[in-house]
């Protein structure tokens, strides 16, 4: 990987994963210690993390997620395609209680430090929340903010540019093939001085 951009455009939304690939929980630790030196805002750094790599624990996170909205007849991963690890990133609602800033940035760097290592991942914010609290016993004062699959992705995806007004919506085409269309330049870009 030469850049930046190289490394983005391979930092996508992996739905499929080779399960024979295991993760170990240190894996996922070194993923999350990254994150460290991140920007917070304010410097309050109110994220805490949960790393399983264990296929018990795993089940039941996956239990909990749903895995593609815009794919109606697709559940989710079979079993032999889930992915190895998961990272559930939590917020500390005594430090604060809304971090969307430092969820993102967590998040992505996360992805990025994967990506970099022959692996990839999926956010997710569609989570059965109050279910995955129970099954993990996570303390009432930290909020599920997001989780994120980890794993050797076995999908292509691929990224489109998009005419205005034309569809945001992902798809797989009767390949498996996973489709990103993306707005151009020319549409997100409002004003240069």
């Amino acid at each position: 990987m030469n850049n930046i951009k190289e490394l983005v455009l391979k930092t996508r939304s992996y739905r499929r994963f080779d399960n024979s690939a295991k993760l170990s929980a240190e894996d996922l630790v070194s993923l999350i210690e990254i994150t460290r030196y991140t920007a917070s805002a304010a410097n309050l750094q109110p994220l805490k993390y949960i790393a399983s790599a264990e296929p018990k624990t795993n089940s039941l996170i996956n239990s909990t997620l749903a895995w593609a909205g815009y794919i109606k007849d697709w559940e989710g991963p079979e079993p032999d395609e889930q992915p190895a690890g998961y990272i559930v990133v939590l917020t500390d609602q005594q430090i604060k209680s809304n971090a969307d800033i430092d969820i993102g940035i967590s998040a992505q760097t996360i992805l990025l430090a994967a990506s970099e290592r022959g692996l990839g991942g999926c956010i997710f914010s569609s989570i059965k929340r109050d279910k995955l609290k129970n099954l993990l016993e996570i303390p009432d004062y930290l909020a599920v903010s997001i989780v994120i699959a980890i794993g050797k992705p076995i999908e292509k995806v691929v990224i489109e540019d998009i005419s205005p007004g034309a569809s945001i919506k992902y798809y797989r085409d009767s390949e498996s093939v996973h489709h990103v269309p993306k707005r151009k330049l020319e549409e997100i870009l409002l004003k240069t001085y």
